[in-house]
């Protein structure tokens, strides 16, 4: 058997930074390459365009975990039982006819139609987030906006009662963080996990007394009639609270970041917000928070584009790296928020294709209008290069994000909401093993 190549290490604070460099050289050396991920799972990454493409639709890449081998479930398997069996049969975790029972449940809740006829609600929620802010001042957009707002959509779209939403709290969503046995903050994390799964027992009960006509109604209906499984219930309704906030706070802040790195295109846009569609497809490619999917496996060891991979390794394609293609994107590392066409795979392709995508579009649209009309003259409040980039696995943001914004002279007199660790109780974990551009 011929040896295994080396695997390129994705972590460390300068790839976290700004891994587009390293996609580069990977791109230019071929589509597939062996990685290894700060767990120790090793993966077989895949960069090109053509070649994401091509995985994210080939019907001999599964997803369900039962495909992965011995080696991938000794490092990946974070979640202890029985939460796992509870928690992680949702969508990300399905393959066909699995799958597309599920997905239907969702459709009507996510479909274009629908959360379009929601926008001006959507409207309220964020001007209503901005109106304690002075007229001039500091704050931190991640605490002030982008991890609340995506929060408060959420739970408008699928049904979430005000008290449940009051008391969701901030840690769980870390649960999907790689946290190993033998990790001190092991502790730590079984406790989030069990308390984010006495929430969802409790919301059920809840749904249960007090049936709606909204989609969590809709699921709990599902469970009892005998179309899903009481652990199906219970893991969409952890996929939905779980991913369906956190990656539109890490692309408000991606999107942000990048305008803010290219002052002319943000005044530009600040002055046109009719270019606003256009322009979030552009930041969505640029620079996605839905840097890589998570996993997917051969049923038997298989040829990927010249690549032998054996089966039941994990097989991640590289959003970020496949929207920096320069062979599909003319001048592909530059910021032109007037691109197009932009077939950018910043949502994923083909049946696993995100869900919430048009959602997302809209919350994006409105958050970048909003707060460029209600904040003027928006600028880094620190230098650029001390922002913390998430250490997260498959996803990128900056868990905070502080700007300045009105008259230059009157930021200083007026610094609001810039310490850490107060404030919104609705900042999603970091995601890690479940942020997937592909449900």
């Amino acid at each position: 058997m011929s040896r295994l190549p080396e695997p390129v290490e994705l972590y460390g604070a300068d790839y976290t930074r700004d891994p587009y460099p390293l996609y580069a050289e990977l791109r230019a050396r071929g589509p597939v390459h062996r990685v290894r991920f700060p767990s120790g799972v090793c993966a077989w990454l895949v960069t090109g365009y053509e070649a994401a493409h091509q995985a994210l639709t080939d019907p001999r890449l599964g997803k369900h975990h039962s495909r992965g081998n011995a080696a991938w479930r000794a490092r990946a398997s974070i979640m202890p039982e029985p939460q796992r069996s509870r928690l992680q049969v949702h969508l990300l975790h399905q393959d066909p006819p699995r799958h597309t029972a599920l997905r239907r449940l969702l459709t009507d809740t996510f479909a274009p139609s629908r959360v379009e006829a929601l926008r001006p609600r959507f409207q309220e929620l964020a001007e209503a987030l901005l109106d304690g802010l002075p007229a001039s001042g500091r704050t931190d957009l991640v605490e002030t906006f982008a991890a609340r707002f995506p929060f408060r959509v959420l739970a408008e779209v699928i049904g979430l009662p005000a008290e449940f939403a009051d008391r969701f709290d901030r840690d769980w969503g870390k649960v999907v963080q790689p946290v190993g046995p033998t990790d001190p903050g092991r502790p730590a994390y079984e406790a989030r996990l069990r308390g984010l799964e006495g929430y969802i027992a409790g919301l059920v009960a809840h749904k249960r007394r007090e049936r709606g006509a909204d989609l969590l109604s809709r699921l709990v209906a599902a469970c009892d009639d005998g179309r899903i499984e009481p652990a199906e219930l219970d893991s969409m309704i952890f996929q939905l609270l779980v991913a369906g906030q956190e990656p539109v706070t890490n692309q408000i802040t991606t999107a942000l970041v990048a305008l803010l790195r290219h002052p002319r295109q943000l005044a530009e846009l600040a002055a046109r917000p009719e270019l606003l569609p256009r322009a979030v497809e552009e930041l969505l490619r640029y620079d996605s928070a839905f840097e890589l999917t998570t996993w997917r496996f051969f049923a038997e060891d298989a040829d990927l584009h010249g690549t032998r991979v054996p089966a039941g390794d994990s097989v991640i394609v590289s959003l970020c790296a496949a929207n920096r293609d320069p062979r599909r994107f003319a001048d592909a590392d530059r910021l032109d928020l007037g691109r197009s066409p932009n077939p950018h795979l910043a949502f994923g392709h083909g049946i696993h294709f995100c869900p919430g995508a048009t959602l997302a579009r809209i919350e994006l649209q409105i958050a970048l209008e909003t707060l460029l009309r209600r904040l003027p003259g928006l600028r880094f409040a620190a230098p650029d290069d001390q922002l913390t980039w998430l250490p997260a696995v498959l996803a990128r943001g900056v868990d905070r994000l502080p700007v300045a914004y009105g008259a230059a002279g009157d930021a200083d007199e007026n610094a609001v909401g810039t310490a850490s660790g107060g404030g919104c109780p609705f900042t999603a974990g970091r995601f890690a093993d479940g942020a997937d551009a592909a449900c």
